[in-house]
């Protein structure tokens, strides 16, 4: 079936028009702007979005559209190896993602309900080969009503107030007619990754706590000054970290692939002829909304405060809950989990879980080709690939542990979920444009649609 999703037809516009016009273009019709010199009320009911432009929107965001190539040395176990294990899947999507983590999950909303549009690794493997098929015939209605699963029948709307919302995204941010897509980000599988890298014998990281008196963060036993393979002693930048540190690095990674979901949902804004925009949509209720898991960890547990600290932050009352979302479920099913407890019984039963993820048989990316994979001869290049050492598996459970422990969370800093941005599209008001803007404002999709 042939689908179009707007009088431009978004395959054929031009990459290079969509870079050069590409614009925030907040004013779409059914809203008000109630103050100020742009104060206008539209006087069109607002218009939602037909399900081929939502359809062509959701690919854009996070369509599986191939293989991960994976040319990299797989050698591991010796500081001269290739560290080609970094991989944790083949699965490749519109947007880049660190490792090929695919951390970011993206929900819809729009009149009719709320919907999650599932990662790769939250499908069946036979699944993926036959979205990948989907996606080159460039049959995009068809994946999106294959794969959402819908969470609500309504739009969830966090409250418009401070501080669930910034004063200046009140008016116009998942208002009626619009369509919402709100990325969710799950830090701990990335995390593990990162941590089983910067744990082997290649790289050797040491990682120290720097709200724990500088001391080793459990993986003192794996010290070169202890007889381990982990540079604690004098070395160049690169080899010693704290946990804030590589924390910083993790969030960075995965706000790179934010950063392309919502770059993706702007171009396609422009190719389809529609308005739209990005915004803050940081705040934890965001997740209880949505219905995830939300543990409340004491202020001072995040914080690792000792005796004498904790004991003064609950004299002053300020030992707060601090909202920690763990994952999703529906029916008892976990749509989305975190890699640690509860959605495991311990942090090393579940770094051991995500190693499985890699080389388990049969199912493992590494194994078999359990999901794909873009080599002509899969099973022969597995045999090729190494596992990883016990040492950098303990040294990774070792630290997970202690992370968990003593902040209760894992990564300590942030926990495993969040939003962070979402990103909003709608059919523009063009009397309001056209009122107070010259007519570069909007470009030729946009006046034509």
């Amino acid at each position: 079936m042939n689908h179009t999703t707007s009088r431009i037809a978004f395959n054929t516009y031009p990459l290079l028009s969509a870079l050069v016009e590409r614009r925030s273009r907040r004013f779409a019709k059914g809203m008000t702007l109630g103050g100020g010199p742009l104060a206008y009320a539209s006087p069109h009911p607002p218009s939602p979005l037909t399900i081929e432009e939502e359809a062509a929107l959701a690919f854009a965001a996070c369509g599986i559209t191939g293989h991960a190539l994976g040319e990299l040395d797989y050698t591991t176990g010796t500081p001269t190896a290739g560290g080609g294990d970094i991989l944790a899947g083949f699965a490749g999507r519109t947007a880049t993602s660190g490792d090929a983590v695919q951390s970011v999950a993206v929900f819809v909303m729009n009149d009719d309900g709320t919907w999650l549009l599932p990662r790769p690794q939250d499908l069946p493997a036979a699944d993926v080969g036959q979205l990948i098929a989907l996606a080159r015939e460039h049959r995009l209605v068809d994946i999106y009503q294959r794969t959402r699963i819908k969470i609500a029948d309504h739009r969830i709307r966090i409250s418009s107030d401070m501080p669930y919302s910034p004063p200046f995204n009140r008016w116009d941010a998942n208002m009626p007619g619009t369509t919402y897509f709100l990325p969710v980000i799950e830090l701990s599988g990335l995390y593990m990754n990162m941590l089983l890298t910067a744990f082997s014998e290649e790289v050797g990281a040491f990682i120290r706590d720097e709200r724990n008196l500088y001391r080793p963060a459990g993986i003192g036993q794996f010290a070169i000054s202890k007889g381990g393979h982990l540079h604690d002693q004098k070395a160049p930048i690169g080899w010693v970290a704290t946990i804030n540190y590589m924390e910083i690095d993790l969030l960075q990674f995965a706000t790179v692939e934010l950063g392309g979901i919502l770059q993706n949902l702007s171009l396609m804004t422009e190719a389809l002829g529609l308005g739209g925009f990005p915004h803050a949509a940081v705040h934890p209720e965001w997740m209880s909304l949505l219905g995830f898991d939300v543990e409340q960890v004491p202020f001072s547990k995040t914080i690792g405060a000792g005796f004498l600290m904790r004991s003064l932050i609950r004299l002053m009352g300020d030992d707060i809950g601090v909202p920690t979302s763990l994952g999703l479920k529906q029916n008892g099913k976990a749509l989305l989990h975190s890699w640690c407890p509860p959605y495991f019984e311990s942090m090393e039963k579940a770094v051991h879980a995500w190693v499985a993820r890699k080389y388990a048989r049969g199912r493992g990316i590494f194994r078999d080709a359990g999901g794909g994979s873009p080599w002509l001869d899969p099973k022969a290049i597995d045999k090729g690939i190494q596992e990883y050492t016990p040492a950098t598996v303990a040294a990774t459970i070792a630290y997970s542990d202690y992370v968990y422990q003593r902040y209760g969370r894992f990564p300590c800093t942030m926990g495993p979920f969040m939003s962070l941005l979402a990103y909003q599209a709608h059919r523009l008001d063009p009397e309001f444009y056209a009122k107070f803007y010259t007519p570069a404002a909007l470009s030729s999709t946009q006046l034509q649609s």
